[in-house]
């Protein structure tokens, strides 16, 4: 008797191991997925402008990292004391205004530099609404985070599929002309605050858009194919149990992720390099674990290994 509904991926041509560069963006699927990979020892780098959430501030981000084109000051809001990007998570934010147009500038040309290598996009979607500077000089600039600005500087609006679709087409072809591979995801995590009707319509919006790009729109090409993973099914089908959230009620719990993370590496992954993942993994842990005393002979040794 099976207890669960089990979400049935597809044959793919696509196939990743320890070789093959890899960059994130998006929501929290492109972190966790990311976090991962990078753990499992895989050329990655994860969610180079930090945690995005809406199709557009994605597709932005990844324009300029295509162009090495760096922001300038214009693209920065002072708030509370903290200078932070429009652009950018809040990681990159800095009570010194250089410093974090450096940090931020930093982050792109690190990202183009992934891109130099042609490789494997995770591209995860988290919600369709976007915020928009309602006055000011950036008047109508959809912005990647509010960074806590009052609710009154921004209007907010959802993106249609079609929006989303012409957004993002344009990005498809100037990939497969690169060979760059791409797999969609949509994350599950529900935005609580749009209300879970609002969520549902965000999250539908944008699976019919993945679904438009890979099945009407995509130029995918055998050798730069774009692929849909299932993870939003995963856990809100597969996984339907609160047990495989967090405390929030909300986000995935570790078991989730691990659980996620074994399918994508079931789809994409062969058995050795699996086990390679698991190596590299058991490594970094034992690098990340320092004892309070390290004086021992035997600790020495493991350090060595």
């Amino acid at each position: 008797m099976l207890l669960n509904t089990p979400v049935a991926i597809g044959t793919t041509t696509l196939s990743i191991s320890h070789g093959t560069p890899l960059i994130t963006f998006g929501s929290c699927f492109a972190d966790h997925i990311g976090l991962k990979l990078q753990a499992a020892g895989h050329d990655i780098v994860c969610n180079p402008f930090g945690t995005l959430y809406n199709p557009y501030s994605i597709a932005l981000a990844l324009t300029h990292a295509l162009d090495d084109r760096e922001i300038d000051a214009s693209w920065t809001i002072q708030c509370q004391g903290v200078w932070h990007s429009w652009m950018h998570h809040s990681r990159f934010s800095h009570p010194d205004r250089n410093i974090c147009l450096q940090n931020c500038n930093q982050a792109i040309h690190l990202a183009h530099g992934q891109m130099q290598k042609r490789p494997v996009l995770l591209i995860t979607f988290g919600t369709a609404y976007v915020y928009t500077l309602a006055s000011g000089p950036c008047q109508g600039r959809i912005v990647a985070n509010c960074h806590k600005v009052p609710p009154q500087h921004f209007t907010r609006s959802r993106l249609t599929v079609a929006q989303i679709v012409d957004i993002w087409l344009p990005l498809l072809h100037r990939l497969a002309e690169l060979g760059c591979p791409v797999v969609f995801t949509v994350s599950p995590i529900r935005h609580l605050a749009d209300g879970l009707h609002a969520n549902q319509l965000s999250k539908s919006t944008l699976l019919l858009a993945v679904d438009a790009l890979l099945t009407n729109k995509a130029p995918c090409t055998s050798t730069a194919p774009f692929e849909y993973f299932p993870a939003y099914e995963i856990l809100n089908d597969q996984l339907r149990d609160y047990r495989y959230y967090a405390r929030d009620m909300c986000h995935p719990s570790d078991l989730a992720v691990d659980i996620v993370w074994q399918h994508f590496q079931d789809t994409y992954m062969s058995p050795s390099t699996q086990q390679q993942n698991i190596l590299h993994t058991k490594a970094a842990l034992r690098t990340a674990h320092r004892p309070i005393i390290n004086n021992t002979k035997k600790q020495k040794q493991t350090d060595t290994l």
